[in-house]
């Protein structure tokens, strides 16, 4: 049975290791096949021991997506490039899935996985889809360095340029790059959803729980509550309040402690 390579990032402090357990949990517990669950990060410490440790590098052209980062107001941002490097990852065969590391899985990826052979395939972005934009979601990507391997080298090669032209935004990089070179496609929009937008808008947040879309299979928590704030209910603004979340603390928590233990 193939093996299916799945991958996340931690850099910096401001996600714990909880989130990688969780999110390796998550993935083994909902796919069809054996995992090779690998993490880039400079804190490895308290990760699962199952979990494939890739040191996080310093890239030469560093500095120039720094200064370009500064314009745009986006320090610390694209990072994950560093993950379209062909040789990154040692003997990979086949391609890769990744995720951010403010993800829930709560349905089979294996459908996700397997899709549009030889494509980069993201979701499309709720704001940029409202705006008439075709920028993919970043939260959940999937590629095959030997096939997309230009997503680094085309940065690598001209750092500022390609972090200008992409004002900043590593999805808007990845997916309008792979867009021009005829080889992106679409996640359906079912199965990767947003919290705020799809689970607990507004303004029914304040008449009922949050809900879980019956097809999805990975929530997002991008920008606020993340998922520590909205599993016991999340009062932190009026458009994003939300009631407390049993499903979330089922499917992050309760079922990753009966996996792996607390």
């Amino acid at each position: 049975m193939t093996v299916a390579n799945i991958i996340c990032i931690k850099w910096g402090t401001l996600f714990g290791p909880e989130y990688v357990n969780r999110l390796y949990s998550g993935v083994r517990r909902n796919i069809d096949r054996p995992v090779r669950f690998m993490c880039m990060t400079e804190h490895a410490e308290g990760i699962h021991p199952d979990v494939e440790i890739l040191p996080l590098p310093s890239e030469p052209y560093q500095a120039d997506m720094d200064a370009a980062l500064a314009v745009a107001n986006r320090q610390g941002a694209m990072k994950k490039v560093s993950l379209f490097r062909e040789g990154l990852i040692p003997d990979l065969e086949g391609h890769v899935l990744g995720f951010d590391l403010d993800v829930v899985i709560t349905g089979d990826l294996s459908e996700i996985y397997d899709m549009a052979p030889g494509q980069v395939c993201m979701r499309h972005d709720w704001t940029e889809k409202r705006k008439g934009r075709p920028t993919g979601h970043g939260s959940v990507f999937r590629y095959d360095p030997a096939v997309h391997g230009f997503l680094y080298e085309d940065i690598a090669a001209n750092a500022y340029a390609e972090v200008e032209a992409a004002r900043g935004s590593e999805q808007r990089y990845t997916s309008h790059k792979a867009m021009n070179r005829g080889c992106f496609d679409y996640i359906p929009e079912a199965q990767v959803v947003s919290f705020k937008y799809d689970c607990n808008p507004f303004p029914v947040n304040y008449l009922r729980p949050p809900q879980l879309p019956s097809d999805a299979r990975v929530v997002c928590f991008h920008g606020r509550p993340k998922m520590t704030d909205a599993v016991d209910g999340y009062t932190g603004s009026l458009i994003r309040y939300s009631k407390r979340c049993d499903w979330l603390r089922e499917h992050w928590i309760t079922r990753t402690d009966a996996d792996l233990g607390t």
